[in-house]
């Protein structure tokens, strides 16, 4: 499960894109239209962008091209969503600078435990508290 905490992300998607993940989000606007992307941003002036890669395919270099050249939108964390993994095309949606891009995997996945005193009580439990307890008696 992706969870991306902001106060305004823009999703740019096809109508049947499912965006369980952005719960979180205060104020969520979803555009469909590449024409209505940048008029949008300076709308409601996102902390977040998704872009759905396979609905810009064709776009999409030109969109990122234009927000990395652009000094207005830098503070803007762009995500991208892929059905499918491929070498060569992420590395060039890196270099134009989106920060991650997620695929239908990341969603099955579930949310990494950050339970710190847990994951430390199971790695001592066993073998040193038996010795602790040995070497007290």
């Amino acid at each position: 499960m992706i969870r991306i905490r902001s106060k305004n992300v823009l999703l740019v998607a096809a109508d049947t894109f499912s965006a369980e993940f952005l719960s979180n989000n205060k104020m969520l606007k979803h555009v469909s239209s590449v024409n209505s992307i940048f008029p949008t941003i300076h709308e409601i002036k996102p902390n977040v962008v998704i872009f759905e890669y396979d609905h810009l395919a064709k776009d999409m270099e030109k969109i990122l091209r234009r927000m990395s050249t652009n000094p207005a939108y830098n503070r803007i964390k762009i995500y991208c969503y892929k059905n499918k993994a491929h070498t060569k095309t992420d590395s060039l949606l890196k270099a134009l600078g989106v920060d991650a891009i997620f695929y239908p995997d990341d969603f099955k996945k579930p949310a990494e435990s950050k339970n710190m005193p847990g994951v430390l009580s199971a790695i001592f439990e066993a073998p040193i508290i038996n010795r602790l307890a040995k070497a007290s008696n």
